[in-house]
């Protein structure tokens, strides 16, 4: 296992990289605090912060981009409520959950456990019961997520008032759909919508996919 000093680059940190994107994005982006055990979160992940994940885990508690609709984990905060670390204590089998939306959908990075592209970026929508390949790395996530790509990707997701909505929702809370989106009698516009812990998102979706099993 590689130490704090080992995994800290200060020649070529990816958090320059990142204040750069932010910088250039259109969206409302919060960059939270990072936490004050910041360099056991960096330890436990095994990142060095010369890569973007290490980065995030490390300079940042988290980020909230377009008020909170997508989060991305980080080191900790009160307004996320959970670290990257720790959120996948018993959680990512074969996968490393790096960030999730405001409806129930969640995105890991590949580690095996979710097919042939190792390292890729795969989504598990709200309104899909199973973990969908995007083709791009954590890098690129990033960039897709401070981009013009959430506008296109959530068209069918997003309500009328939905920003509203984002600024009452905890970061650990997401919207949940019930009949889910994926039953046959679900949709947006059929769909009781109510806050929900994300974990229980997560368990729910997980159970749904293992009963379809």
């Amino acid at each position: 296992m590689r130490t704090l000093d080992e995994l800290l680059d200060t020649s070529r940190p990816a958090i320059d990289k990142i204040r750069s994107w932010i910088e250039r994005s259109t969206r409302p982006c919060t960059v939270l605090p990072p936490a004050p055990d910041r360099g056991d979160r960096l330890v436990q992940a095994q990142v060095s912060t010369r890569a973007p994940l290490g980065a995030v885990i490390h300079e940042t508690g988290g980020i909230l981009i377009d008020h909170g609709w997508i989060r991305l984990l980080g080191s900790g905060h009160e307004r996320l409520g959970r670290s990257l670390p720790a959120w996948n204590e018993g959680r990512g089998l074969g996968f490393l959950l790096v960030a999730d939306d405001a409806v129930s959908g969640f995105f890991a990075i590949n580690g095996g456990g979710l097919g042939e592209d190792p390292g890729k970026i795969h989504y598990l929508a709200a309104d899909r019961l199973q973990w969908e390949p995007l083709g791009i790395g954590y890098p690129d996530f990033v960039r897709w997520c401070l981009g013009q790509g959430p506008d296109e990707f959530y068209a069918e997701l997003r309500w009328e008032g939905w920003e509203d909505d984002m600024r009452a929702l905890h970061g650990d809370r997401t919207f949940g759909f019930y009949p889910p989106l994926w039953a046959a009698d679900g949709g947006l516009g059929r769909s009781e919508r109510r806050s929900v812990r994300t974990w229980d998102a997560y368990r729910m979706k997980l159970e749904a996919i293992s009963q379809l099993a």
